[in-house]
Order: structure tokens, then sequence, then C-alpha cells
């Protein structure tokens, strides 16, 4: 299935570890119980089969829109590592909580590898991962920035994004 995304790149700093805040519970109406802190994870889709790149990201596509919250991790709101752990823990797999834990887990994997459903980190706002992104396929990723404040996609090659990529991790 091919989706022809048009999108406009903002050169406006975006990182969802600008600020270090801890992630903390909201108040939400999702879809699943328990805290949001987390400490429990999202009810799973996909009806126990193996998720695929394609099925993570068509998650990921459906939260866009959803605001940006700092500390967010349900669909009242999202950072960027919040994104990644609601997403695959819909699938259930489990996900670390922050951009530094996620960038550790799963595979290195090339630029020229990346596939739907992978990881992309950038440097955004200090020396190291500092937000993070899910890929959909061909240059496009999804993510929560802080900047335009909600999710949305980005294509990986943009002046911004490109010149702030340091790695890209496959967990599937």
């Amino acid at each position: 299935m091919r989706v022809l995304l048009m999108v406009v790149v903002v050169l406006a700093a975006s990182g969802c570890a600008a600020s270090g805040a801890t992630p903390q519970p909201f108040p939400t109406s999702a879809p699943f119980p328990g805290s949001h802190d987390g400490s429990a994870t999202p009810e799973p889709v996909g009806g126990g089969l193996p998720a695929t790149g394609y099925d993570i990201s068509g998650t990921a596509l459906a939260l866009r829109g959803v605001p940006y919250r700092n500390g967010g991790a349900d669909p009242d709101g999202f950072d960027c590592s919040g994104l990644v752990w609601y997403v695959f823990g819909r699938h259930g797999l489990p996900m670390p909580r922050t951009v530094e834990e996620q960038y550790r887990v799963g595979g290195a994997i090339p630029p020229s590898r990346l596939e739907a459903g992978d990881l992309v980190f950038f440097s955004t706002t200090s020396r190291g991962a500092s937000h993070v992104g899910i890929m959909i396929g061909g240059d496009a990723f999804v993510h929560a920035p802080s900047s335009d404040g909600v999710v949305r996609v980005e294509r990986l090659g943009s002046t911004y994004w490109a010149a702030r990529f340091i790695g890209a991790r496959r967990v599937l």
C-alpha cells in the first residue's frame, strides 16, 4: 500500500527530551487500564499475531494529530518516547519509556536498510539520543515533536532531520 504524504518541515528545534521531565501519569480515556507512567502496558491489538513493521507504523499513523504533552504516554497527549512506548505496547511489545533507554533496544541498522516500524533517533537538544520517531516507509517517519505540538509525519532526508540523525534501531 502506498500512501502519498505531503509534509512541511519546520526548522524550529523539536525534541522531547528538552526539559528532562520525568514521565508522569495523566488522566485519560485511553483504551487500556492502569497507570500511564510506563508501569502498565497498553492493551494489545492484533489478536495475538506477531506485529509487523507495517502494523507498528499503521498504529503510529492513526495517532496523527494527537497533541504533544511533555511526559505524555497515551492518546490524550504524547512526547516522542511516550508515542513509541504506547505504539509498541499496543502490539504486545514491551518498550522502555525514555529515549535513552529506547536507543539501546534492538539492533543498530544503517539508514540504507530502514523499514517500516524501525526506530530513528536524533540529537536535537543535547548530545546523544534526545528524540525518537517510528519509520513508516520510504523516507517518512512519524513522531511527537514539541515544536508544532501534534503527532505528525516528517521526511528523514529533510535538511533539519538529516543533520540531527544519529542512528536507527530495529526492534522487530
